[in-house]
């Protein structure tokens, strides 16, 4: 029912900054929320960061909060994540996701690839 395009992701030095987009093909009411979630090879899958679409309010994980932040764009279809000081252990394929809350999911995007180098 929502189609979900995430860009952005790409290769950068270690300390650097990127910012991912993802933009959702229409809004529905399981889809009140978008969020990232990251996957790093041989390591299952984890939450990064959501906002909601109703109040604005946010969610981000302790290994990124300071580094990375959610935002949304004024189209109120698109959701950015700019990470900055980014470090090798973040070296992942990101996936925007849509859900009703912050601990349901139920759209999933493609993934994009985000690669630090040292």
């Amino acid at each position: 029912q929502v189609q979900l395009v995430e860009s952005g992701g790409g290769v950068v030095q270690a300390g650097g900054s990127l910012r991912l987009s993802c933009t959702a093909s229409r809004r529905t009411f399981s889809s009140d929320v978008m969020g990232w979630f990251r996957q790093a090879p041989g390591k299952e899958r984890e939450f990064v960061a959501a906002i909601s679409w109703i109040d604005g309010s946010t969610d981000d994980a302790g290994s990124v909060k300071g580094r990375f932040t959610i935002s949304r764009a004024n189209d109120r279809y698109t959701v950015y994540l700019q990470m900055n000081s980014l470090k090798p252990e973040d070296t992942a394929v990101y996936t925007c996701a849509a859900g009703s809350t912050f601990k349901e999911w139920y759209y999933w995007g493609q993934g994009t690839q985000v690669t630090v180098s040292s």
